[in-house]
């Protein structure tokens, strides 16, 4: 076989392969032996027609097409190979000539990995905010723990906000009550803003036992994103009652015997948060900075498909599981679908130059994924889909996307490395150290996946 590779552009090439005939006799015979298995000749055992006959009845060139079918996938991956290409998806192949007894020649386009001089990083500088605690940050952290403990005791009296009202509700869409639109004991704070729009001044004012209808748009069931008119009972009105704030309340609540042990705790996990977040930032603007250093061309075919891939999973998944549409969620965004269109494109090209960029990187700096490590991030990634580990394992390997796995470790440990290597100051001017981290890498792992999304840029071959 002789093949020959052509660059079209920097993210796209030709290759063109000659193969001699001898070299498709294992996939003739294959094709032979497909062609017996399939069809019945007078005279002959199923599986035991001769080529000849198979030829004269069925045609030579039934036989060469199935053959050359089988044969392309390994002469194209030969040269690749030959051509030491890094291909992304599949090619586009062209047959320029099938000589019987002769010759096979065709050409194959593909999308491939481009050629990334990693830029001097040393040199980074970032501004992340300062970690600031408030003593109103930590009485707030410490009145939301307050309010988990607040019990409700039943009252006689209209309701007010705050109150806990059990209702029972009917909705109607043009009249007709829907056949999910009954729902009835249904427990609702009133100004929590967790049911229906227009619900809290229906109820507000009413006692047990009253009744007020008012129009709403339903955010899901069977008639998500339409006007409902929607009827509203109150049967019980109970006032919530918080408890005082003072030790007994500190030995009910945490694991502390005084109130300002309590208030010390929450402010140091209030610190660690604003630490966390600090740190995650640093991530995104150096990583920005990264990307801008850099020249990497993107493939229109991968960008294409990226972006589809965006789409169908925000629309399919993300907002299937809100009872959104693409359009609803637009409009409560307030983007027009050009905007939607230029943001999510935006974002597949970042996506795509993130992956180029640090999976150069992890190559150049010959970096190495750990077990602990790669086991550290399928925890985390289980955790976050709601499987336990033991399914989520199961799952990666059942669907083969354990070397994405190990991709993703693979970028944050890269990413890692430049913002190791970058100044990073708060808005304070104080020099942040980033170093001591020991999540560093899993957090820089999550950074990058929120950076790429969920498509990975395959290499096939």
């Amino acid at each position: 076989m002789k093949s020959a590779v052509e660059t079209l552009n920097p993210t796209r090439v030709r290759l063109t392969v000659e193969v001699p005939f001898e070299e498709l006799k294992d996939s003739l015979d294959a094709a032979y032996k497909k062609i017996n298995q399939q069809v019945t000749v007078k005279g002959f055992r199923k599986g035991k027609i001769p080529a000849r006959v198979i030829d004269q009845r069925f045609g030579r060139g039934a036989v060469l097409e199935e053959a050359v079918n089988d044969a392309l996938p390994k002469f194209y991956t030969e040269a690749v190979n030959e051509a030491e290409v890094n291909p992304l998806g599949q090619p586009e192949v062209d047959i320029t000539e099938l000589k019987d007894g002769e010759l096979l020649s065709f050409t194959a386009e593909v999308d491939v990995r481009p050629t990334i001089e990693i830029p001097d990083y040393s040199g980074i500088e970032v501004e992340v905010d300062a970690i600031e605690v408030t003593d109103e940050d930590v009485e707030k952290s410490v009145e939301q723990l307050r309010e988990r403990f607040a019990s409700t005791n039943p009252v006689e009296r209209a309701a007010v906000e705050g109150d806990v009202v059990t209702v029972d509700l009917t909705a109607k869409v043009e009249g007709e009550v829907l056949p999910d639109g009954i729902a009835d004991g249904v427990s609702y704070t009133i100004g929590s803003g967790e049911l229906l729009d227009g619900i809290d001044a229906a109820v507000t004012g009413l006692e047990a036992g009253g009744e007020a209808t008012f129009t709403s748009e339903l955010k899901g069931g069977s008639a998500a994103g339409k006007e409902a008119e929607v009827t509203v009972k109150v049967t019980a009105v109970a006032a919530r009652e918080l408890p005082e704030l003072d030790d007994e309340f500190a030995q009910m609540a945490s694991e502390f015997d005084t109130l300002d042990e309590l208030k010390a705790d929450s402010r140091k996990r209030l610190e660690n948060m604003k630490q966390f977040d600090q740190a995650t930032q640093a991530q995104e603007r150096v990583l920005e900075k990264f990307l801008e250093l850099a020249e990497i061309p993107v493939p229109e075919k991968l960008l294409e498909d990226e972006v589809n891939t965006r789409k169908h999973n925000l629309e399919h998944h993300q907002l299937g599981q809100m009872g959104l549409s693409l359009e609803k969620y637009l409009e409560l965004q307030g983007k027009t679908v050009e905007e939607f269109e230029t943001e999510t494109k935006e974002q597949a090209v970042k996506g795509i130059k993130t992956q180029f960029l640090l999976d150069e990187l992890v190559s150049k700096e010959e970096l190495n994924v750990e077990q602990e490590e790669l086991t550290e991030h399928l925890f985390r990634r289980a955790a976050s889909s709601g499987m336990s580990p033991d399914q989520f394992a199961q799952a990666v390997v059942q669907g083969g996307q354990v070397p994405m796995l190990v991709g993703e470790v693979a970028r944050g440990k890269a990413l890692a490395v430049v913002v190791e290597a970058a100044k990073v100051v708060d808005t304070n001017g104080e020099v942040v150290d980033l170093s001591d981290d020991e999540d560093e890498v899993e957090a820089a792992a999550e950074t990058v996946e929120a950076v790429t999304g969920e498509a990975e840029v395959a290499e096939e071959k």
